[in-house]
């Protein structure tokens, strides 16, 4: 028995320490530093949102011992990420593990360097799930949740497998429970910072809240609820397209709106700039408008 928890034992050492090469300090606010996770070697390095306070003088503090300037190429307060880059050379990037390989109950390491060395904590894989958008409206692939310990500075850190491949991106501000980022979606933000600074999101200048529908409308449309609208903004993108205060918005893009979340999803970046079909009730009738969805500053 003592064999096996000894082999064990250093299989997870080694995953921390080859997965330790690959993680950085990232000084970007006043209190103690968090972590960064090395994206590429060519100096493009991944840490979260919230823990990038300024967006000048950030400093990374190298697995090396060194330290090296670093810019701030973009972030995207949805998704709680944001892309660094540094002059630095030598890095080594993570490598990623493959997410349809990951289980409930699977083991999992949480790696931090608030400080000048590695730190890790263990746990297991305690949840998993379906796509989800979070509050702000960031689309996350899967929910991945584990019990691991998130001491102070391990957010923007990697959960990484027993192999030492990075399953996602740890963060503190996603709620009471560890959540972590998946790889796919740190892929998709990560291109679209690159590539334009920021990661579009669709709008429609509305405030709306969830209503009951009418018997009849509720078995001819196939939902119970749709959106009131509450207010319209003068010039947007929905006044534009003929929406109307008292409105109850119940379908958009060929999706049925029964939800803040279904408007949420509907509202992507690949919409941006595109004429969508908007299906309402008014007067007690069903209508449709065509609405082309502006971009959220």
């Amino acid at each position: 028995m003592s064999d096996v928890l000894l082999s064990v034992s250093n299989a997870l050492a080694d995953a921390v320490e080859t997965a330790g090469k690959g993680v950085v300090r990232v000084e970007a606010r006043r209190r103690l530093p968090a972590t960064g996770i090395v994206w590429s070697a060519d100096g493009v390095i991944v840490t979260a949102h919230h823990v990038v306070e300024r967006d000048d003088d950030i400093t990374v503090g190298l697995p090396n011992g060194e330290t090296a300037a670093a810019k701030l190429v973009g972030r995207d307060p949805s998704t709680d990420l944001a892309v660094l880059r540094t002059d630095a050379k030598g890095l080594t990037a993570l490598a990623q593990a493959t997410p349809d390989t990951l289980r409930v109950g699977h083991l999992v390491l949480a790696i931090g360097r608030p400080g000048a060395d590695v730190l890790s904590t263990l746990g297991i894989v305690s949840a998993l799930g379906e796509p989800w958008r979070s509050r702000s409206g960031g689309q996350f692939d899967r929910y991945l949740q584990t019990d691991v310990a998130m001491y102070p500075g391990f957010s923007g850190g990697p959960l990484i497998d027993v192999s030492g491949n990075v399953l996602g991106l740890n963060t503190s501000s996603m709620g009471d429970v560890s959540l972590t980022i998946p790889t796919p979606t740190i892929q998709r933000v990560v291109q679209a910072l690159l590539a334009h600074g920021k990661v579009k999101q669709g709008y429609l200048g509305v405030g709306a809240q969830p209503v009951r529908l009418p018997e009849a409308l509720k078995e001819k449309l196939g939902q119970e609820t749709g959106l009131l609208l509450a207010s319209v903004e003068s010039d947007s993108p929905a006044d534009k397209g003929g929406l109307m205060l008292g409105d109850t918005l119940v379908g958009m893009a060929g999706q049925p709106v029964r939800h803040m979340d279904d408007l949420a999803g509907v509202l992507n970046g690949d919409r941006v700039g595109k004429a969508v079909p908007c299906k309402i009730i008014r007067g007690g009738k069903v209508q449709e408008l065509t609405v082309t969805i502006g971009e959220r500053a």
